[in-house]
């Protein structure tokens, strides 16, 4: 990017929501936005790696063609791996040479964005943040941890270290950006501005699964606390003019397990719509 501030993209996190930061993406791609620096959470950490190897539509499969697979989700994948979100089907199957909807890892690689992806440690409960070094061709477990929902995932290994979803501790992860040096931002939502998150339901439920993780538990117990502080950070960054904030545009009623594909394309399709009324600000923000 031919500027000398550096500027940072940050995805936040959001399961089939994903869809929405999936269009913006792919318009990235065609209008040839860049990035210095770029974080994701949980299913946006996977589509930011497509982005990064330039892969364009790819992310979009995976949210309306691969989401009718026996794997994706389901008790498939919970008889065949005991998690009901197919993290090793989409993330290993799918994704790997060989598979139907390969990675470009060597494109990924070798952009020269930096990239990061949020975890939550397990035993800790906190946030912790890996980059390109954590993955090699066909091993993709930082997405899959990243990507690791308590209850319906079993937490994700990596250096011998159990990890769940990055969201639930560390869901826009603005701060982490700055912290990188980035001096300006472009944050993409997967919620309204006007959204405000309740507390976790069916405690009894999550405190039982997740019994062997203490930390994890309370962690979910804060949550919503946690993650409306954040999203309150990101409007003041936008109101002090360090952050370009992309929402969607009109209230939507997808879940974060929703395999309709309908709902889908809706989402993808309101991304695309809501960059291109944006352009050309995003582009006076990027180059200012």
């Amino acid at each position: 990017m031919s500027t000398q501030q550096k500027i940072g993209l940050v995805v936040e996190a959001g399961g089939m929501k994903c869809a929405y930061n999936a269009a913006i993406l792919d318009a990235f791609l065609d209008e040839g936005i860049t990035f210095d620096y770029c974080i994701g959470v949980s299913a946006a950490s996977g589509n930011l790696v497509s982005y990064l190897a330039g892969q364009r539509g790819r992310n979009l499969r995976f949210f309306t063609e691969y989401i009718h697979d026996p794997g994706y989700f389901g008790l498939s994948s919970l008889r065949k791996n005991g998690d009901l979100f197919g993290l090793q089907y989409i993330y290993g199957d799918l994704t790997r040479t060989g598979g139907k909807d390969p990675l470009d890892f060597p494109a990924f690689r070798d952009n020269p964005t930096e990239y990061e992806a949020v975890v939550t440690n397990a035993l800790t409960g906190e946030p912790e943040y890996f980059g390109k070094e954590a993955m090699e061709l066909d091993d993709y477990r930082l997405i899959m941890a990243s990507s690791a929902i308590p209850v319906v995932c079993h937490p994700v290994e990596l250096n011998g270290v159990p990890y769940f979803d990055g969201g639930l501790t560390d869901a826009i992860p603005v701060r982490r950006a700055l912290e990188k040096g980035c001096d300006r931002l472009v944050v993409i939502l997967s919620k309204n501005r006007d959204y405000v998150k309740k507390p976790q339901g069916m405690r009894p439920l999550y405190r039982w699964v997740c019994r062997k993780y203490p930390d994890i538990v309370a962690a979910l117990d804060r949550r919503h606390t946690v993650y409306n502080a954040s999203f309150r950070e990101v409007f003041a960054l936008e109101q002090a003019g360090t952050a370009f904030v992309l929402a969607p545009s009109r209230p939507f009623h997808v879940s974060t397990y929703s395999r309709k594909e309908k709902e889908e394309w809706a989402l993808y399709d309101m991304g695309l719509r809501d960059l291109a009324a944006q352009k050309e600000t995003l582009r006076s923000f990027l180059f200012a």
